[in-house]
């Protein structure tokens, strides 16, 4: 498998970004394989779903930050279950933690989002877990979309478990308006769910369609990132994707 182009700085001031997206399952799996996958993805952001929620939550996201050589940049502020971690790379402009309206009888949901600069670009970035439903699901995309449009950015990036396939409504919805990344550049392999029999992918990243997708997929094979280690981590198999984010415009 070919690399992935490392994190670096174009002459322009246009960063490229290593990006992970993981459903990590409340941490309650092995932590020492999930935060070795995490280190040897050498990611800029992690997208998080079902980080810890409860009991000592705080302390369990810091030391998987920590023993993967990232900080916390937003999440944990809702019941939700999305954060994001980045590395020292990343300056904060601004983070906001959104609760979803609630269904009587369903999980609350929720988005973790940021804006970060990174050399010469600023970036939207947006990690969620949407719905089991199909109809709050759909729901959920177009706000969504509606968040990231209210970022007022011009790049952005969106990762999560989607909770359905690409053939889905929702799924399509999402890659109607931005860049499915396996779809633009498949790297790796394909299917995140489940990590002993992989069938389906319904864990993806989205960017805004003026980002250059230089790769993406399940890290299956990547330097330091085991089979064992990624049965062993959680219920689900991370996405990383390498972008390329346009500086800004002075």
């Amino acid at each position: 498998m070919e690399p992935l182009p490392n994190s670096r700085t174009e002459p322009d001031g246009s960063p490229t970004l290593r990006v992970l997206s993981y459903n990590i399952r409340s941490m309650r799996d092995d932590t020492a394989a999930l935060a070795r996958i995490i280190k040897a993805c050498a990611p800029d952001l992690v997208l998080l779903q079902e980080a810890p929620r409860f009991f000592r939550w705080r302390k369990k996201l810091a030391r998987l930050a920590s023993d993967s050589d990232l900080v916390i940049l937003t999440g944990g502020a809702t019941a939700a279950g999305p954060a994001i971690l980045c590395s020292l790379r990343a300056t904060v402009e601004r983070t906001e933690d959104v609760l979803l309206p609630l269904t009587p009888g369903h999980h609350r949901r929720g988005f973790a989002t940021a804006i970060v600069r990174f050399a010469g670009a600023r970036v939207g970035v947006l990690s969620c877990h949407l719905s089991l439903d199909g109809n709050e699901r759909h729901e959920q995309s177009g706000m969504l979309l509606d968040r990231l449009a209210a970022l007022g950015v011009e790049h952005a990036i969106a990762g999560g478990d989607l909770n359905e396939r690409p053939t889905g409504r929702t799924f399509r919805r999402l890659a109607g308006d931005l860049q499915d990344c396996y779809a633009t550049a498949p790297w790796g392999t394909e299917h995140t769910w489940t990590p002993a029999d992989p069938y389906q992918r319904i864990d993806a990243i989205f960017a805004t369609k003026n980002i250059e997708v230089l790769g993406c997929g399940v890290p299956l094979g990547h330097p330091g990132v085991t089979e064992a280690d990624l049965r062993a981590a959680s219920d689900h198999l991370p996405v990383l994707a390498a972008l390329r984010i346009p500086a800004d415009t002075p």
